[in-house]
């Protein structure tokens, strides 16, 4: 067979299986994602696996690049993309995506045993609190709010709901007003 047959069948075997399942999601005819844990659980991860034109003869191309992926260290990104490499190796000539989503969904506790979330959050609050702390203080004048007269504040109170919020169609035009104001004028 050749690799184009292969992959064809391979597709069509990944979109029966994971048919229904949210955490497989095909990129391309030649490019999945699968998300290994549940959403919200701290050691969830997603791989990407994308086909070269010679695969299964050659292996795939497997990436955690993915946003999903930021708070993981690049240590234990690098670890579990050199024990998918082996199973890469261990599978070469045959039809492999599916034995590789399966194989880091079964060693998911291990591949994640000593990850620690990267909180990104963090570092960026950081950066932002040493980069304010450096500037000088004439420049954090603060600015002075609109002060309202008791009069503006009982208008706008007048055209506002309970809420605060303006009613649907405050600002609308009289389009027949508008209409006959002009066309009178025309005349």
């Amino acid at each position: 067979m050749s690799a184009n047959e292969d992959q064809e069948m391979e597709l069509e075997a990944l979109r029966s299986i994971y048919e229904g399942d949210e955490s497989f999601r095909e990129l391309s005819p030649v490019s999945f994602q699968y998300r290994i844990g549940e959403s919200g659980d701290p050691k969830a991860f997603l791989i990407e696996v994308s086909w070269t034109e010679t695969y299964p003869q050659t292996p795939p191309i497997i990436s955690m690049n993915a946003f999903f992926n930021n708070t993981i260290s690049s240590a234990i990104k690098e670890s579990i993309l050199a024990k998918l490499q082996e199973a890469v190796e261990a599978n070469l000539g045959t039809a492999m995506t599916y034995t590789l989503f399966e194989y880091a969904k079964d060693n998911k506790e291990q591949f994640m045993e000593n990850h620690h979330p990267v909180s990104s959050a963090t570092s960026i609050s950081n950066i932002l609190s040493v980069e304010t702390a450096n500037v000088a203080p004439s420049s954090k004048k603060k600015e002075k709010k609109e002060q309202l007269t008791k009069a503006q504040k009982r208008k706008l109170a007048d055209k506002t709901d309970h809420k605060g919020e303006l009613p649907r169609g405050w600002n609308w035009v009289d389009v027949v007003k508008h209409v006959s104001i002009y066309s009178c004028s025309e005349v």
